[in-house]
């Protein structure tokens, strides 16, 4: 009989996904293009609510 194979788990990912690193251009690039807005909108969304990938899709209206 084969033996199983380990489950792996995701274990810390959803965590980071689920966050916008202000300081981080390649992630204020990619939120401003997702929501087609500016650089310094998406920034100022992250200052103004926090980093939860949602509050700031929400303060950016989409």
């Amino acid at each position: 009989m084969a033996k199983k194979a380990k489950k792996q788990t995701a274990r810390g990912r959803e965590q980071d996904r689920s966050r916008v690193a202000g300081g981080q251009d390649y992630e204020v690039q990619y939120e401003a293009r997702k929501s087609g807005r500016s650089a310094s909108a998406v920034k100022k969304a992250v200052r103004k609510v926090g980093n939860t990938r949602k509050k700031v899709e929400k303060r950016l209206g989409r």
